[in-house]
């Protein structure tokens, strides 16, 4: 079957399953930025205080791969899951809790989030990356709301992402730049731009919901690979990467 005919009977199986009141795609498929051989990421929306959805019917649909429980990712954000190959292509399902997304919604257009730790990601997930996937993803099953990016959370998020970027930098300045330590400082300059990228977004009002292409986004690949290419364990030089590195995360986008 071709990618449409693929997607539909994928969304169409999912949404079969009892609880589940909504199927969407999401990733670079849902974007239109996949290649041939990229996986497929589905959401499953149920609500969880009616208790219907099981993720034992998802295993019971046969599917070969692996089937995890809700709460068995370590809750939060990403609840649990699962892993499969279908049809020859590996297709990720993640488990979407209406209850939890309407808090979300509710708490972004108030300018709160959180930020949890996930793994693959230097600054972690802001819990509303749930929204975001609201506004990002093909709906193919049920209704789903398609929220603007709120007013508060665009000027509430780039100072506290931005403060992270810059207190992770302080950090490195202090405790490992002047003890001539290059990995501890790479690795603080990596993680400081990670939060700086977000907060450049948040400036413009863009979701954005992993970091794959986080850095490309906001601009800030070429000058942070620039600044840390070649860059060897002497103190002066790291805390010189460190201030270049401030100026850089304290600009405003563009400047």
């Amino acid at each position: 079957m071709d990618e449409v005919e693929f997607a539909e009977h994928v969304a169409g199986t999912l949404g079969g399953l009892a609880g589940v009141e909504a199927v969407a795609l999401g990733g670079s498929r849902a974007a239109g930025t996949h290649r041939a051989d990229s996986d497929w990421d589905f959401a499953v929306y149920y609500r969880g205080a009616d208790g219907v959805f099981d993720p034992a019917s998802l295993e019971g649909l046969g599917w070969e791969g692996q089937v995890f429980g809700i709460g068995d990712w370590g809750g939060g954000v990403f609840n649990g899951g699962a892993w499969l190959s279908i049809e020859g292509r590996r297709v990720d399902v993640h488990y979407r809790d209406l209850d939890d997304v309407e808090f979300r919604i509710a708490e972004a257009r108030e300018g709160r989030f959180d930020v949890e730790r996930l793994m693959f990601h230097l600054a972690g997930i802001p819990t509303y990356l749930v929204v975001a996937e609201l506004a990002v993803n093909r709906t193919l099953r049920g209704e789903l709301p398609c929220p603007a990016y709120p007013e508060a959370l665009r000027l509430a998020a780039p100072p506290r992402w931005r403060g992270d970027a810059l207190a992770t930098l302080g950090y490195a300045r202090d405790a490992h730049a002047v003890r001539g330590r290059l990995t501890d400082t790479v690795g603080a300059v990596a993680t400081a731009a990670c939060y700086a990228a977000h907060a450049r977004l948040a400036e413009r009002g863009e979701w954005i919901t992993n970091e794959k292409r986080l850095l490309e986004r906001a601009g800030l690949r070429e000058p942070v690979d620039a600044l840390l290419s070649g860059l060897t364990p002497e103190p002066a030089r790291l805390e010189g990467a460190l201030s270049a590195a401030e100026r850089i995360f304290s600009a405003a986008p563009g400047q």
